[in-house]
């Protein structure tokens, strides 16, 4: 296991400690689906994936799941980026539009989420998808209360 200390890192510093050391011994939604944190900046994150046929939904595309988590991933991560060290967050709400299927033959989706607006308590951020013909697959909105630090 990592003996990086994550708490006392801020947003940015540990979305950059992801995309840089790309940790395999955190058990995370990123490392299932093999996400990669391919750009991090203050208040915009870009990860991307490649599908596979473990994502189909019954109609053989891409399930609606992956898109929607990709979108949460990206927004609420541009979300932590802004956050100072031993300050957390949770979604609140994620409203997502879906405009196409993607395939799940080895496809790159890319998302991006930037940050729209982040308060004292809640934080608001958009996200879309993209395959790799540069289609857009979905795009969301989503409210992330922010919580007080602990201890």
């Amino acid at each position: 296991m990592s003996t990086t200390d994550l708490a006392a890192m801020s947003g940015l510093e540990l979305m950059r400690w992801v995309q840089r050391e790309r940790p395999t011994d955190i058990p995370s939604i990123g490392r299932l689906l093999g996400m990669r944190f391919d750009e991090v900046d203050h208040g915009r994150i870009v990860i991307s994936l490649d599908t596979r046929p473990d994502f189909a939904n019954p109609l053989g595309t891409v399930h609606g799941g992956i898109a929607a988590t990709l979108l949460d991933s990206v927004m609420a991560c541009a979300v932590h980026t802004t956050l100072p060290a031993g300050v957390s967050y949770t979604t609140l709400e994620l409203k997502v539009n879906y405009i196409r299927a993607a395939r799940t033959d080895g496809q790159t989706l890319t998302a991006e989420g930037t940050v729209i607006h982040v308060g004292r308590r809640a934080a608001t951020a958009e996200g879309k998808v993209l395959d790799d013909q540069g289609k857009l697959i979905a795009h969301a909105t989503t409210t992330c209360i922010i919580l007080p630090p602990t201890g």
